[in-house]
């Protein structure tokens, strides 16, 4: 029986091209993408990899927990690793993204891409363009249209004003002058609350109600998070109410059992689970499974990095939905492109035409860029079945 016998955490910090200012973030510009890397490593030498999304030194002290957990382990025993994930949340951390660490040294093993390892058949995936900034609509209307001859049929854009007029100008300006030729979605972030740089509107279910009438008198594809992701009978009647398909579902720390509670009570048309915060591949999957079993759509929110993308697009292939659903692609031009949001993947994933080409190396099926790692990132922790080094210093320098 294989083992982990290794683990590894980085922190890597890396330069965007440009500044890239999210619109879920009011008052953040980002220079750089930066998250937490981790290697797991069997007895056997198979290296299983991952990464999160990171804002300084909040997972510092993950290393010895991540030691005492899973050293020793078997990496092909999901459920067991998952039930140890769990654990971790019982001290307030929730790390799904630990997850696909272990199903990429599964596959890996398996001699298999992860998406045909759970079954998937879809090498292909059909994309929306996803921006993650407010533009004023003469700016949006130029993203549209570059999106547009890059091949893409549909694109989400974001609101996040204060003035809900200002809301329902954009996505009518932007949906009207690309009618015809391109679908328009919305994300309306109101799902959760990321005020730490400045203040944010809060939607009511009433304000919700006129903007999702708005969006479908000018034939929006869906409307995305428009009410507070806690509010979930609130979240129901609106869906209830709308003209338009209402998704969410991405940052649902307690994975699968809360999203199918909310599946069964009518909060979302469309769900859309982050497997790096929701509850991993298997709870995805298991997400996946309830949305068709009840009638609903479902499709991976993919915005953290080039890991994200990768992991949730095994998901999504995996999903029964590929063939159904569009496949989230971030790109925000200039700062947030593959170069950038990919940072030390050797390939980055770039979209052929409105469509992604899965990979067919065994596992997630990329190859870390070493070069780039040692440039932007720092090892601080080390550990083995026989010793363990904390190097602080190392992770000092680079936050």
């Amino acid at each position: 029986m294989p083992v982990i016998d290794r683990i590894e955490l980085y922190f890597v910090k890396a330069p965007l091209p440009a500044p890239f200012a999210p619109s879920w973030m009011p008052g953040l510009v980002r220079e750089a993408i930066t998250f937490y890397l981790v290697r797991f490593v069997t007895d056997e030498g198979v290296e299983g990899w991952s990464a999160f999304t990171s804002g300084g030194r909040e997972r510092a002290g993950l290393g010895d927990t991540l030691a005492n957990l899973f050293l020793g382990e078997n990496p092909e025993n999901i459920d067991r690793l998952c039930e140890r994930i769990h654990i971790m949340a019982v001290g307030g951390s929730f790390n799904w993204w630990l997850e696909p660490a272990f199903w990429d040294i599964k596959a890996k093993m398996a001699g298999l891409p992860l998406y045909k390892l759970l079954g998937g058949t879809h090498d292909r995936l059909k994309l929306y363009a996803s921006g993650g900034e407010l533009k004023d609509t003469g700016a949006r209307r130029e993203e549209a249209e570059t999106r547009y001859a890059e091949g893409f049929e549909t694109m989400k854009v974001r609101v996040h004003d204060f003035d809900e007029k200002v809301d329902i100008e954009h996505i009518s300006d932007i949906a009207l002058h690309m009618q015809g030729r391109m679908k328009i979605s919305v994300d309306c972030n109101q799902a959760f609350r990321l005020t730490q740089f400045a203040e944010a509107p809060q939607w009511s279910l009433e304000r919700a109600k006129r903007f999702v009438d708005a969006a479908a008198d000018v034939g929006l594809a869906w409307v995305e998070e428009p009410l507070f992701g806690e509010w979930h009978e609130e979240i129901a009647r609106l869906t209830a109410y709308s003209r338009v398909p209402i998704a969410g579902g991405e940052l649902h720390v307690m994975g699968a059992p809360e999203l199918i509670r909310m599946a069964k009570m009518g909060c979302y048309n469309i769900y859309q689970p982050d497997a790096m915060f929701a509850g991993g591949v298997k709870q995805g999957l298991d997400v996946a499974k309830a949305c068709r079993d009840l009638g609903l759509k479902f499709t991976p929110h993919t915005w953290t990095n080039g890991f994200g993308l990768i992991v949730n697009a095994h998901v999504h292939a995996a999903s029964g939905f590929a063939d159904e659903t569009l496949f989230e692609y971030p790109l925000a031009e200039p700062g947030w492109v593959p170069e950038g949001r990919d940072a030390i993947i050797r390939e980055p994933f770039h979209h052929d035409r409105g469509w992604f080409n899965m990979p067919e190396a065994p596992g997630l099926g990329f190859e870390i860029d070493h070069e780039k790692l040692a440039r932007y990132g720092r090892c601080f922790f080390k550990a083995s079945r026989r010793e363990v080094h904390w190097m602080p210093q190392a992770l000092a320098e680079i936050v």
